[in-house]
């Protein structure tokens, strides 16, 4: 059975205005993630449980946005006739364009320079200042990740064309966090006339971060423009023979009772935890544990993207001829091969910075891959179900954000230096950090794995003499799952919500995945 959208391949435009929508989300979330963390810990002067609690807050705030927006994203048909996607999105760009300076900046009217560290009497004041803006931040972050998402189902059917598009908008990833990490780079390296550049982060630096927010949205908004001129959103009919057949649609109960669906959920949870926390704690790695200059906190992560936005071309050609579990693997030996990298590197004035670099390369080349395919085995679990798409989306949004907010605060509470100030115990701290969080996540990864089976469902649908067609049965006729029997005398009773027997009547078999699944081994 054949769709519409499978044989046609996307235009090029199409494609580019489909990558570049993500861009605003994309430069906001590399300040978010690399520098959030070292600002508010050594620019305006937090302590490490504080600054912990405020990315947690965000976090949170993100996961219970998620779900949320992506409820209403598939029962709300849009704003105006725009389109259900596209109105989401514009409504996230509005809050994150709105909000992100603010984070990136000194409370109004105090300039760190000037005024003391903080002291705990101003520890709720900061508090109550940043939080509002975080808050709306990640709402607006979310709306604009789950309604780009979503949009891919409903762009192609064709599983090797899902995979280029979460390549392409990975690689649009990529350039963003590049553009940030040259920006920062430039940015920290003006200070060299003044003898700073060998120096660490510090409260002078206020204007750099402030000054890299300003240029993160200007840029991102212009590509927001792009993606709503050139992005057409429209709903892919399945093309079916049999003019009595209608898909089942796949609503939230129906998910929630499928374990494919935690099976996926958990697999890009702890890729999206891999990938997050080594980005999180890099800085600190790199200054407390290595003892590096300021500016490299912008070059090694530099480098990791430039070596994760080459390994994206191949990636496309790689899940198709090895199969994408198995190219999921060989990204987390790569992930496990740079923390233990991490792990043997030592501080030192001759330190190789070559092999600090090299370690970088290979992370950045595991954390593309995992992510990549995971975002990949996501769209293929939607299918052609793509009325609840945004929630399948959502879910899997909501497992990311709260699991790195909470893994994010542990590690903050579990800090050896409750001060402003690090001490000795903070390098062998944030070298563990590197090492092993990623290569735990890495081992449950691979588990998880493992259990992702290469059929996740058919959906049966019962057309009968007397049966209302809104009223159906759905079969999982996958080997992991009971099914309930379309051939079999039974029946969905709605007011009863039980199943009786009724007379034998003919039945279509309509939405079923195809052979060749996309969840290859």
């Amino acid at each position: 059975m054949a769709d519409s959208g499978a044989s046609t391949p996307l235009p090029l435009g199409r494609k580019f205005s489909y990558g570049v929508g993500h861009v605003l989300n994309d430069l906001c979330a590399s300040m978010w993630f690399t520098y959030l963390l070292i600002f508010y810990h050594k620019v305006i002067g937090m302590n490490n449980v504080l600054a912990g609690t405020l990315l947690l807050i965000g976090q949170v705030a993100d996961a219970v946005a998620t779900p949320l927006v992506g409820y209403e994203s598939d029962r709300i048909n849009g704003f105006c006739n725009y389109g259900k996607r596209k109105s989401w999105h514009l409504i996230g760009c509005i809050c994150v364009a709105v909000s992100f300076s603010f984070i990136f900046s000194p409370v109004v009217g105090r300039d760190p320079m000037y005024y003391s560290l903080p002291s705990d009497s101003t520890t709720l004041q900061y508090l109550v200042y940043y939080a509002p803006f975080i808050v709306i931040f990640q709402f607006g972050w979310a709306s604009t990740q789950i309604s780009h998402l979503s949009l891919i189902p409903s762009l192609t059917t064709c599983q090797h064309d899902k995979v280029g598009l979460n390549s392409i908008r990975y690689a649009f990833t990529v350039i963003s966090n590049l553009t940030v990490y040259l920006l920062t780079w430039y940015l920290l390296s003006m200070d060299s006339n003044d003898g700073a550049a060998t120096q660490d982060v510090s409260p002078s630096d206020y204007q750099t971060f402030r000054n890299l927010a300003f240029i993160v949205i200007g840029t991102g908004v212009v590509f927001c423009i792009v993606f709503h001129v050139g992005t057409k959103e429209q709903s892919i009919e399945l093309d079916n023979d049999l003019s009595t057949s209608i898909r089942t649609k796949m609503y939230v109960m129906c998910w929630l009772k499928t374990p494919q669906f935690y099976m996926v959920a958990l697999l890009y949870m702890c890729t999206r935890l891999i990938v997050n926390l080594s980005q999180v704690y890099l800085s600190m790695y790199l200054t407390e544990t290595l003892s590096l200059t300021k500016t490299y906190i912008a070059i090694v992560p530099l480098v990791i993207y430039i070596s994760g936005f080459l390994v994206t071309f191949p990636l496309k050609l790689m899940s198709k001829k090895f199969g994408k579990k198995k190219t999921y693997v060989l990204g987390l030996l790569f992930v496990s091969g740079a923390s233990v990298w991490f792990y043997w590197l030592k501080a030192s004035v001759s330190v190789d910075h070559y092999l600090v670099m090299a370690a970088g390369a290979l992370n950045g080349i595991g954390g593309s891959t995992i992510l990549v395919l995971s975002l990949s085995l996501t769209a293929d679990l939607i299918d052609q179900n793509t009325e609840s798409a945004a929630f399948v989306y959502g879910a899997m949004s909501f497992t990311d954000k709260l699991s790195n907010g909470l893994a994010v605060q542990l590690i903050q509470v579990f800090h050896p230096c409750k001060t402003t100030s690090c001490c000795e115990a903070c390098s062998p701290f944030y070298r563990n950090i590197m090492t092993f969080v990623p290569i735990g996540f890495a081992v449950v990864a691979f588990v998880t794995l493992l259990f992702i089976r290469k059929r996740v469902t058919e959906y049966t649908l019962v057309v009968s003499e007397g049966v209302d067609p809104e009223v159906t049965s759905i079969q999982a006729n996958s080997s992991n799952y009971g099914s309930i029997n379309s051939n079999s005398n039974e029946n969905f009773d709605e007011e009863k919500k039980t199943l009786s027997p009724v007379r034998s009547r003919p039945s279509f078999i309509v939405g079923s995945m195809p052979d060749s699944s996309p969840y290859n081994s």
